[in-house]
């Protein structure tokens, strides 16, 4: 199939705090992405709880397209100040009618190319939220009306859930699945039913952690049972997680998936920011 009928995507796990902000950033200045449309999870990316309008006007200048979110939407204070107006920022779409503020889903023009991103959260362990079952129905329906390509952020904690809706967005005519949420890549990257799919992309962020958080803060929760505020963890390596998809541009199809994962050294500017 020649390139022209091709539109790559690149997503990245849960970004996590300041060293997966700066991750990403050295990952896309590495390499020319631009004719990748490139979509993050973004909900820990300030100091690993919601986003901040600083972090968020930083990361759209690494080049990310598209920034989805999930439970910890809403941990900043300033999230309701500039949502509305953050062009690129998804929030679930299956939080209750009465939640007005941002937006579930949207189709972004990309080089020509529109691209339908709808933004999800479980029920399993998980907030207390809508259907996502009934309500990504409906915004695959509309989507599709306008374009074939439709990416799905499904951010779940439990495997089975995400397994199982995946194969229902499939049946759907979705073209990319991603599960977020639990910040450990899966080994599992496919294409079912046309469509590319990771049950989680994993995260971006310290390495040396637990799942971008401090060992010890991590502990000290899990030996005592008491509230103990978490922090990022400090570390000199730094990984990537993310999930190349190449979709057809005609039928929203994906025909290639690619698991990412790398890690390096902070370098010593990085380190004393």
């Amino acid at each position: 199939m020649s390139d022209d009928k091709i539109i790559k995507i690149l997503f990245f796990g849960d970004i996590v705090g300041k060293p997966g902000r700066y991750a990403i950033r050295d990952f896309l200045a590495a390499k020319d992405y631009s004719d990748y449309f490139v979509i993050a999870n973004v909900e820990n990316a300030s100091h690993g709880f919601g986003l901040t309008e600083k972090n968020y006007n930083e990361l759209s200048e690494y080049g990310i397209n598209c920034m989805t979110s999930g439970n910890h939407i809403w941990d900043k204070r300033d999230i309701f100040n500039y949502i509305d107006n953050a062009s690129k920022l998804l929030r679930p779409a299956n939080y209750p009618a009465a939640v007005t503020a941002g937006k579930g889903s949207f189709i972004f023009d990309f080089n020509g190319v529109k691209i339908g991103v709808i933004n999800l959260l479980g029920q399993v362990f998980m907030n207390l939220v809508d259907s996502p079952w009934k309500v990504v129905k409906e915004e695959i329906l509309k989507i599709k009306e306008i374009t074939p390509i439709v990416i799905i952020d499904f951010h779940a904690e439990a495997t089975a859930e995400k397994i199982c809706f995946a194969k229902y967005c499939a049946d759907l005519g979705c073209s990319a699945f991603f599960g977020t949420h639990t910040h450990v890549q899966t080994a599992d990257e496919s294409i079912i039913n046309n469509m590319g799919y990771i049950t989680d992309a994993g995260f971006c962020g310290a390495k040396d952690s637990v799942i971008g958080m401090d060992y010890k803060t991590s502990l000290n929760r899990f030996l005592t049972s008491i509230p103990e505020r978490y922090e990022i963890a400090d570390s000199s390596s730094i990984q990537i997680n993310a999930v190349e998809v190449a979709v057809n541009k005609d039928t929203g199809y994906a025909v290639a998936i690619k698991r990412i994962f790398c890690s390096s050294n902070e370098t010593e500017e990085e380190k004393s920011q």
